[in-house]
Formats: C-alpha cells, sequence, structure tokens
C-alpha cells in the first residue's frame, strides 16, 4: 500500500464512506407518521415498508459477501453505494403510496448488503493483522462496525431536520448525494486482489463455513445480539413514551432524544467492548456483556413503575450494553474465518444476523400484544424478557463453539 494510503487513512476513508452511505437507511422510520398521514398507509403497510430495508438485505447480502472472496470488495462496495443512491433519488421523485415505497426501500436493503459488511471486507483486506497487527486490526475493525450505530443517529437527525426545513423529498434527495460520495470515497483506495482460499468451493456452498465452530460460535452469538440490538432500537421509544404517560410526569429527556444518545453511546461502548475482548479472553468479555444487557432485558419493562428518569437511565444502560459485545462479535468471526473465506464467513454471519435484526421486532411485538397490548405495564414485562431469554443464547453458543469438535476429539486419542 502506498504511503498516501496509509492503513489510518483507509480506515478513516471507510468509515466516512459508511457513515454517508447511511443516511437514507433510517430515512422512513424517522419519517413514519408523515407517511402514514399523507399517503394513509395501515400500520401494517408502515411495517412492511420498514421491515422490506432489512429483507432486501437478507436477500441480497449472500452473493455480494461471498464475492467479496473472488473480487475486490471496493467494487461491491462502489456498487451497493450507486443502488443505494439511486433508490433514494427513485424515492424522491417518484414514491407515491404503499408499493412504489416497497419497492424502492427494497432496492435500498440491496444497497446496504453491498456497502456494511463489504466495506469491512474491504478494510480487512488492506489492513492485515501481518501489517498492523492482530490488536490494532481489531480496533480499527471496531472503528468501523462502531460507525453503523454513528450512522444510525446521523440517518435519524439529518433526514428529520432536513425534511422539517423543506421536504421529505429534498431529504431523500440530499440521501442519494450522500451514497454517491460515498461511492467516491471506495473508489479512492487502492486495489486489493483478495486472498484465494487453499480449497476453492462453488460460489454460494457455505458448508466450509458452517463446519468452521469457532467462526460459527461468533456467528450465532452475533445473531442473538442483533434480536436484542434491534428489538430495543425498534420498541424502545415507544417504551418510554408509555412511562412518560404512565407515569404522568412533565419535562423529562424526550422518548426520541433518549433513542439518538442511546445510539450514540452504543458508538462509545461497542469500541471500548472491542478494546476489551483483544487484551482479554474474547469470549469470556464477550459472554459477560450479554449476560448483564440480558439481565437488565428481563427486568426493564418492569421500570414503568419507576420514575421516568429511572426508566431514561436503565433504557440508556441497556443500550450501552447491549453494544459492549457487537464489534467484538464481528472482529471475531474475520479472525478466526479460514483465510479466503472470510467473505463467505460474514455473508453468513450478516444474514443470520440481519435475519434476526427482522424477526427480533416482530416478536417483541407480537409478545407485547399476546400479554395484553402496550397500555399495560406487565405487557411491557414480558415482552423485554422475551427478548432477554434470547440474548441469554448467546453465551451458550460461545460455550459451544470453545468445545472441540467431534473430529477434533478423534484426532486428539
Amino acid at each position: 500500500m502506498s504511503s498516501s494510503f496509509s492503513p489510518r487513512r483507509v480506515v478513516l476513508s471507510l468509515c466516512f464512506a459508511e457513515v454517508l452511505t447511511m443516511v437514507g437507511v433510517f430515512a422512513f422510520p424517522a419519517l413514519l407518521p408523515t407517511f402514514i398521514a399523507e399517503w394513509g398507509l395501515s400500520n401494517t403497510e408502515a411495517g412492511w415498508i420498514s421491515g422490506i430495508y432489512f429483507g432486501g438485505y437478507a436477500l441480497a447480502v449472500p452473493l455480494l459477501m461471498s464475492l467479496t472472496d473472488r473480487l475486490d470488495a471496493r467494487r461491491i462496495y462502489i456498487l451497493g453505494a450507486l443502488v443505494a443512491a439511486f433508490s433514494a433519488l427513485a424515492f424522491a421523485l417518484w414514491a407515491e403510496g404503499f408499493w412504489t415505497a416497497l419497492l424502492f426501500r427494497a432496492l435500498g436493503g440491496v444497497g446496504l448488503a453491498g456497502t456494511y459488511m463489504p466495506g469491512l471486507k474491504a478494510l480487512v483486506d488492506r489492513v492485515s493483522p501481518e501489517q498492523v497487527g492482530k490488536e490494532k486490526q481489531a480496533r480499527w475493525i471496531s472503528y468501523y462496525t462502531a460507525s453503523f450505530s454513528l450512522g444510525t443517529s446521523l440517518s435519524f437527525l439529518v433526514i428529520g431536520g432536513l425534511a422539517e426545513l423543506l421536504s421529505w423529498r429534498a431529504a431523500f434527495l440530499f440521501s442519494c448525494i450522500a451514497a454517491v460520495i460515498g461511492a467516491a470515497l471506495a473508489w479512492s483506495l487502492p486495489v486489493k486482489v483478495p486472498r484465494k482460499p487453499e480449497q476453492p468451493a462453488a460460489l454460494l456452498d457455505f458448508r466450509p463455513v458452517l463446519r468452521n465452530r469457532p467462526a460459527m460460535g461468533y456467528v450465532l452469538g452475533y445473531t442473538t445480539h442483533m434480536w436484542e440490538l434491534f428489538a430495543y432500537r425498534s420498541w424502545v421509544v415507544a417504551f418510554l413514551a408509555f412511562v412518560l404517560v404512565w407515569q404522568d410526569e412533565g419535562g423529562g429527556m424526550a422518548p426520541t432524544t433518549a433513542a439518538t444518545l442511546s445510539a450514540l453511546l452504543a458508538m462509545a461502548s461497542s469500541i471500548i467492548g472491542a478494546d476489551l475482548a483483544s487484551r482479554f479472553n474474547r469470549r469470556k468479555v464477550i459472554a459477560a456483556a450479554m449476560i448483564a444487557s440480558a439481565l437488565l432485558s428481563l427486568v426493564l419493562g418492569l421500570t414503568a413503575q419507576l420514575p421516568y428518569a429511572w426508566a431514561v437511565g436503565l433504557a440508556l444502560l441497556l443500550g450501552v450494553l447491549i453494544q459492549v459485545d457487537s464489534a467484538a462479535l464481528t472482529t471475531g468471526a474475520v479472525q478466526v474465518a479460514e483465510p479466503g473465506r472470510q467473505g463467505a464467513t460474514m455473508a453468513v454471519h450478516s444474514l443470520l444476523g440481519f435475519a434476526a435484526a427482522f424477526l427480533g421486532p416482530l416478536a417483541f411485538g407480537a409478545v407485547l400484544d399476546l400479554a395484553g397490548g402496550q397500555e399495560d405495564v406487565a405487557s411491557w414485562g414480558w415482552a423485554f424478557a422475551s427478548v432477554g431469554i434470547v440474548a441469554l443464547l448467546g453465551p451458550l453458543a460461545l460455550w459451544w463453539s470453545a468445545r472441540p469438535s467431534p473430529e477434533e476429539k478423534g484426532r486428539s486419542l
């Protein structure tokens, strides 16, 4: 790599590109009340438009990430950023109701599938442990994955602000421009040919990844993490709004402000967690964070009976605890992936993780309805408890992955 493209510059360029391409990711949820009123959407239709984004992601990510083992991930990133830009442009110009919004948001999910994890693969290919050391690579991976939380916060803030100042169509146009700039940043990176695996496999053959027990431990742990994280992010505003009404308190931090602050704190939490994992036993650090967040999830719903400030504080604490293991899990999966199969490993990692991100909020809402609805304190208790139960499966996955496989036991005899 030339001196003009130092590892630090590569990392900064990719982090900045990620944030730019994420401006439009939460554009529809940020303006949901506007679209419900303007288009007369039902709650079910609004839910489909919000969820289809991650449906498009899940469908596209196995192919796009697998290609990064054969092609320069930078090329996949540029393609994904341009797809995201076109999705935002099309939404701004032609979205006029349920079906057009559904189509363009699904296309946006494909764009995210071409940028988020391919961007990480582009980083890993250009900032290798042999070049910068294993600990520094882990720290820079954490910067990139933590930028997802920064992008989340800015997506809500920028889109909401531009829509209020100008219009929602102008806000989507801005996200198009931001994604194009992200593509330009990726294009400026040096070319890097990916390392070939020792035993090549078919493009979408994930069996070697599934047989990699250490990697699958991190993948399954990431799956439970994403279930917990997106259930929390999808419902924390509604929960705090319920507490505010239930307690009949004036003033205090607005629920949306609390959610924005939570996303910003999560970025720092993810970086700190990744640093702890690189300094100490990775599995133990991750398991401790998972258990702590799961225990708080088990009881958070019941804090509606406490003063609003207490509920906000504990909700923010949960957001911090959930993110401690985020970058550490992804870094772990990358570092134990078979050489030449990092793209395939990250494809499985991302596919299962974002499938859980789609299902977690749905399951939370189903439990909430079955337990009595949004107006009942106990229902919130059961809904958050269900998230905590799923989160406790993460440490079990790590424990399983640390045990020798039957083949390894046979070789040791």
